[in-house]
């Protein structure tokens, strides 16, 4: 595939294998293509050894860039829960090995069964990479609480034990369009989003 982001074709490419957050990117980015991953064949395993979120989005849009040379957005986002130290953060996708989000949802719940203080947040940080020298990141998160049940099946993830005492419902209660209003992801596209609309 060669398309790229210059002033003729606007695509990018969209460092994931989760269409759902290709299809929640897409819905922001109008008129920019995106490709994920998947479309482009693309299985080989990225390391993502950084410390922070923004160490691991660069990572993935550095190492996607350089086997494609083409623009890409590249995104690392996770649950950080105060009572846990911030955890599981950076490892949210890892978190509890591999086994279904169901039993990393109830692992979650379990540890903060006897927390007085449930407070987390979803953070998501979000990198343009458009070539070595021009990159752009931005880090937005989502505050909220972790409930004592999950509720909810719309969404993915930790959307189902993730509370939001303003609408008084689990971001998996919301429907895809509250979530896209309010979402760490969202926050963060538009802001990328503005940015792409002066450069191009």
């Amino acid at each position: 595939m060669s398309c790229e982001i210059i002033r003729d074709t606007k695509c990018i490419v969209v460092a994931t294998h989760n269409e759902h957050k290709v299809k929640e990117l897409q819905s922001i980015f109008e008129k920019i293509e995106l490709v994920s991953l998947k479309t482009l064949g693309y299985n080989k395993e990225i390391v993502e050894d950084g410390s922070s979120f923004f160490e691991n989005a660069l990572i993935k849009a550095k190492t996607i860039y350089n086997e494609y040379k083409m623009a890409v957005l590249s995104d690392d986002s996770g649950l950080c829960i105060e009572a846990l130290n911030g955890e599981p953060g950076i490892h949210s996708a890892r978190f509890g090995g591999d086994i279904p989000q169901s039993k990393k949802n109830e692992l979650i719940l379990k540890m903060v069964k006897d927390k007085k203080n449930r407070d987390a947040s979803f953070v998501c940080s979000l990198v343009l990479y458009i070539n070595e020298r021009r990159f752009y990141i931005v880090q937005e998160e989502l505050k909220g609480e972790i409930t004592k049940e999950a509720r909810g099946s719309n969404g993915f993830g930790y959307d189902p034990i993730f509370f939001l005492p303003d609408y008084n419902k689990t971001l998996a209660e919301l429907d895809e369009n509250e979530k896209n209003l309010i979402s760490h992801r969202r926050k963060a596209s538009n802001a990328i989003f503005a940015i792409l609309k002066l450069l191009y």
